[in-house]
């Protein structure tokens, strides 16, 4: 799919928010968030980010509570669209990466099918920033030279799932897992019968790169009861391989 080019007046942005530390925001996210007449902003944007926006700006919510079904997309489209149509200069503000699990894709498809141009800001996925401020290199030269990121929650529309998790027990060294906390058990039930080693190191790390980050480790054997002991919750990502190990010697925050 073809993006239009900076040149154009654009009309929507979908941008990146980051982990939520703001000083990881990119400086063309900055600088939209302070030129937009709307920003459409969904609910893992970090308040300290919703502070840097005008006043004058008008800031609609638009994000999504866990358990909700997914029908609020389709208001997100049409408020896109409405503001769009209005000649706003709209900012869809979506928390980490607008691509990576954030349905951004979907929302430039939207735009293109009713004429609306656009521009995609990337941002860093929470799956990274939250591991780098965690000491956790997610690659690193004699543990883990593939790293992938998986959702642990599906569409709940598709009849089947679509990830391998037995298969992906013995194919990659380092797996972040988004949006899988309240699967945890069955996930690391599914990668030990893939044949993952029971020790293999996990961490679990809730509100990454903010002031609320909190982490979590432990083995796949016993992570689903260290969570529910902790009483840790979402947002939160999982890690999984040797790479956790390094933790204690790497943290730095």
């Amino acid at each position: 799919m073809e993006a239009s080019c900076r040149r154009v007046e654009m009309t929507v942005y979908l941008v990146g928010a980051g982990p939520g530390d703001p000083g990881l925001l990119t400086v063309r996210a900055a600088e939209l968030l302070q030129q937009a007449d709307v920003v459409l902003y969904d609910r893992l944007v970090d308040d300290s980010i919703i502070a840097m926006i005008p006043d004058d700006t008008k800031k609609v919510y638009v994000g999504r509570t866990v358990g909700d079904d997914t029908s609020h997309q389709n208001d997100t489209n049409q408020q896109m669209l409405y503001h769009a149509k209005s000649m706003k200069k709209v900012v869809r503000l979506k928390g980490g990466d607008p691509i990576i699990f954030g349905r951004g894709g979907e929302e430039a498809q939207f735009l293109k099918r009713h004429s609306i141009k656009y521009e995609i800001i990337p941002g860093i996925t929470s799956g990274i920033g939250s591991a780098t401020y965690s000491g956790i290199p997610l690659t690193y030269r004699g543990h883990s030279s593939s790293v992938v990121f998986v959702t642990g929650h599906e569409d709940p529309l598709k009849k089947t799932e679509s990830v391998r998790w037995q298969n992906l027990a013995k194919s990659v060294d380092t797996i972040v897992i988004m949006m899988g906390l309240s699967r945890i058990r069955t996930i690391c039930s599914e990668l030990a019968r893939g044949g993952m080693d029971l020790e293999t190191p996990v961490s679990v790390i809730q509100n990454g790169t903010t002031t609320k980050h909190k982490m979590i480790t432990g083995t796949i054997s016993d992570i689903a009861d260290i969570v529910e002991e902790s009483g840790i919750s979402p947002p939160a990502n999982i890690i999984v391989g040797s790479v956790v190990n390094l933790h204690e010697e790497l943290k730095w925050r």
